[in-house]
């Protein structure tokens, strides 16, 4: 579903993300670790189409990200760190206003927005202007969005900020459970523990460089059998 060929981008002379391969299949859990300015947020927009690649290539359901853009993002929804909104509409009018980009069938929007605000326990906030929203609740209607037009891949950024413990099952759940029904999802977090959980199998980054991936399994193979996962985490992204 997704293929990073050897990607580089700079930022003047820093490379945020430093030649960088990676093949995620279809309907796999892939979650980015890595310290404060890894790169981990530039993969993402990156493979979101966001930013532009210094050099390499990005493919997302076998579209090039360079040449075939618009038909790469209409695969793909995108989960950002600040959940982004529109202050002056509703909750409501804003899934609304997302589903009419995507061209989306109105009785079946109308429907399925109506759902995603239960299962988020919004209903009673869908016509309140969205500048009286918490983060928290931004960001449930954030991924209300992202989950709307049924996307074949979703990229999110530190999903759990600003969520109560209760709204952290929720997205724990539905994420496992879009990935098990054939969507890819593509995480940076750096709650050790959720990836661990939730994911088929992690990357991690530093200084811009994918330096191990696979299952958490197949990474604890290969470090010290008195290590845990934190443990394996801190020694590869220790300062030399």
């Amino acid at each position: 579903m997704v293929e990073i060929r050897q990607v580089t981008k700079k930022f003047g002379l820093t490379r945020a993300v430093d030649n960088m391969t990676l093949t995620i299949p279809a309907g796999e859990f892939f979650s980015l670790l890595g310290p404060n300015g890894a790169g981990k947020t530039t993969t993402l927009k990156l493979v979101a189409g966001l930013l532009k690649p210094t050099s390499g290539s990005i493919f997302v359901g076998g579209f090039d990200m360079a040449e075939k853009n618009i038909d790469a993002k209409r695969l793909i929804s995108f989960i950002p760190d600040i959940p982004y909104v529109y202050d002056r509409l509703t909750g409501r009018e804003f899934l609304y206003f997302i589903a009419e980009l995507y061209n989306l069938d109105r009785a079946r929007y109308r429907t399925e927005t109506e759902e995603l605000l239960s299962r988020f326990f919004m209903n009673d906030y869908g016509d309140h202007l969205m500048e009286s929203y918490s983060h928290g609740m931004k960001q449930k209607i954030i991924i209300c969005a992202a989950l709307l037009p049924g996307p074949r891949l979703i990229i999110i950024d530190e999903p759990m900020v600003g969520l109560d413990p209760k709204s952290i099952r929720l997205v724990k759940d539905l994420l496992r459970n879009q990935a098990d029904n054939g969507t890819t999802i593509l995480m940076s977090t750096h709650t050790l523990s959720l990836a661990e959980e939730i994911s088929d199998r992690i990357g991690i980054i530093h200084k811009g460089r994918l330096i191990g991936k696979g299952s958490v399994k197949d990474i604890m193979k290969e470090s010290r059998e008195s290590e845990n996962l934190e443990d394996v985490f801190l020694r590869m992204t220790a300062e030399e």
